[in-house]
């Protein structure tokens, strides 16, 4: 019987368990916003909800706590600096998972875990991605058009 056995395995040893959790985390701190797996996600987000309160705190502890947790500085960071000033007057419930579908390899539910109120930083990402789609696709408009040039002159 699998009474009070709770948790998800996620199909992995422990130690696996825990640095694919610890790498998920530190990359959701990082980036507002990961897509992963619908079980992963839920395996995460009590993890992530932990940081963010630990970052809440902003004690010299808090911080060695979760430096041992994450995997890079730089998330640490953000984390005190930015991710957590965020939250300062909210009581819990940091993060969202947003259902997006089944992935066509192997079927898996596919689902976003986001940080809430993390709009504006992921539009003005997604803004500076266009803007340098936008440069790359005329830059390489221009080389067509020499290349056209240099073809009809000789």
């Amino acid at each position: 019987m699998r009474h009070r056995k709770g948790g998800f395995k996620l199909g992995r040893n422990t130690s696996h368990r825990r640095a694919l959790l610890r790498n998920l985390v530190t990359s959701i701190i990082l980036h507002d916003r990961v897509e992963t797996t619908l079980i992963k996600a839920k395996a995460s987000r009590p993890l992530v909800e932990k940081m963010i309160t630990l970052g809440k705190n902003g004690s010299v502890h808090a911080r060695r706590q979760a430096l041992a947790y994450l995997m890079t500085a730089d998330a640490v960071d953000r984390l005190f600096a930015t991710v957590a000033p965020r939250y300062a007057t909210r009581n819990g419930g940091y993060s969202r998972i947003v259902k997006v579908g089944i992935r066509k390899g192997d079927s898996a539910e596919v689902a976003f875990i986001e940080l809430l109120d993390a709009e504006n930083e992921l539009a003005a990402k997604a803004q500076k991605r266009a803007e340098v789609r936008q440069r790359r696709q005329e830059e390489l408009q221009k080389q067509l058009e020499e290349q056209g040039g240099e073809e009809s002159a000789s």
